[in-house]
C-alpha cells in the first residue's frame, strides 16, 4: 500500500495535556513517528510545538479530532486515515471523569461516550489499517477502578444511573470488556490489543464542582506525574517483552489479571453488540 516505505506512526489520543502529551513526548524521544489527537486546536498545537522543542523531533504531527460524539470519531478517523499510511501503535488515552449527567450530541452519557464508546468506535475505524501494518498494537488506557464497575445495559449508556464514581468505573469496565473481546476477535492477524492501569496520575480528570471534585483535586496532590503514567503506555506500545501479549490487563509494567467482573462472556457478548448498535457498526 501507499507509505510502506514509511516507518509506521503512534497514534495518541487526549495528546494535548496530563498522560497523553507525557506518551507522545515520550514517544518522540525514542525517534517515532507521532500523530497527536486533541480536541481543542489552540491546545493541540501548544503541546505539538512544547513536544516538537523538547524533544527535537521531526515527525510530529497533529490531528484535531472531537471524541465526544460519532460525528467527530468518525472525523478524526478520516484523517487519520488521511495523515497516517502505516499505524505502529494506536494508543486509546482520551478520557473523561463527568460528576454529574450530561449527553453528548448521540443522547449518550458523555463519560461513557469517550471512555468505552470512542475507543470502540476509532479502533474499528482504523481497524484494516492496523491489519495492514501489522505487527501493530492497541493500546487501551484504562484504571483498576474497573474492578467496582456494575454495568447496566440499559439505563449505563444514557446514564439513568449517574453515579459520581461508579459512572466511570462502569465505563472502564466496558473498556476492559472491549480489550478482551476485540483481542480474541483479532488472534493471528498481528494485531495485539491490551489494557493498563497507568497508576494513580495528576491529570484534569475529575475535575469539577462539589464534594466529589473537591476531594479528587486535594488527593490528586499526592498522585504521581504524567510522567510516571506514561511509561506503562509506552512500554505496551513499543517493547520486544510483549509483542506477542494480547487481551491482558497490566498495573504499571506489571500484568495482573483480569477481576471476575471482566469475565462474563454472554455480558461480553450483549456489551460489544450494543456498542456495535451505539456506535453506527451495525
Amino acid at each position: 500500500m501507499i507509505g510502506d516505505d514509511k516507518p509506521p506512526a503512534y497514534i495518541v489520543t487526549g495528546a494535548n495535556s496530563g498522560i497523553g502529551k507525557a506518551i507522545a513526548k515520550g514517544l518522540a524521544e525514542r525517534g517515532l513517528p507521532v500523530v497527536l489527537v486533541c480536541r481543542d486546536p489552540l491546545k493541540g498545537h501548544a503541546a505539538l510545538d512544547e513536544i516538537r522543542v523538547q524533544t527535537g523531533s521531526t515527525a510530529l504531527s497533529l490531528v484535531i479530532g472531537d471524541l465526544s460524539s460519532c460525528a467527530g470519531v468518525h472525523k478524526a478517523a478520516e484523517h487519520l486515515l488521511e495523515e497516517v499510511p502505516r499505524i505502529g501503535a494506536l494508543i486509546n488515552n482520551a478520557g473523561l471523569w463527568n460528576i454529574k449527567r450530561e449527553l453528548n450530541a448521540d443522547g449518550l452519557e458523555i463519560t461513557f461516550f469517550v471512555n468505552h464508546l470512542a475507543p470502540f468506535l476509532l479502533t474499528h475505524l482504523l481497524l484494516e489499517r492496523l491489519k495492514e501494518s501489522a505487527p501493530s498494537r492497541v493500546v487501551n488506557v484504562n484504571a483498576g477502578l474497573y474492578i467496582f464497575g456494575r454495568v447496566d445495559l440499559e439505563r449505563t449508556p444514557t446514564g439513568e444511573d449517574m453515579h459520581w464514581l461508579r459512572t466511570y468505573a462502569n465505563s472502564k469496565l466496558c473498556g476492559v470488556y472491549f480489550t478482551c473481546e476485540l483481542a480474541r476477535r483479532l488472534k493471528a492477524t498481528g494485531v495485539t490489543v491490551n489494557a493498563i492501569h497507568p497508576g494513580v496520575i495528576r491529570t484534569n480528570l475529575g475535575n469539577g464542582g462539589g464534594i466529589g471534585g473537591m476531594c479528587l483535586r486535594f488527593a490528586k496532590k499526592l498522585w504521581k506525574s504524567p510522567e510516571k503514567g506514561a511509561q506503562g503506555p509506552i512500554y505496551l506500545a513499543i517493547s520486544d517483552e510483549v509483542k506477542d501479549k494480547t487481551g491482558c490487563f497490566y498495573f504499571l509494567l506489571k500484568e495482573k489479571p483480569i477481576a471476575t467482573v471482566a469475565l462474563d462472556d454472554v455480558f461480553s457478548a450483549k456489551l460489544w453488540t450494543l456498542s456495535e448498535s451505539l456506535t453506527g457498526l451495525r
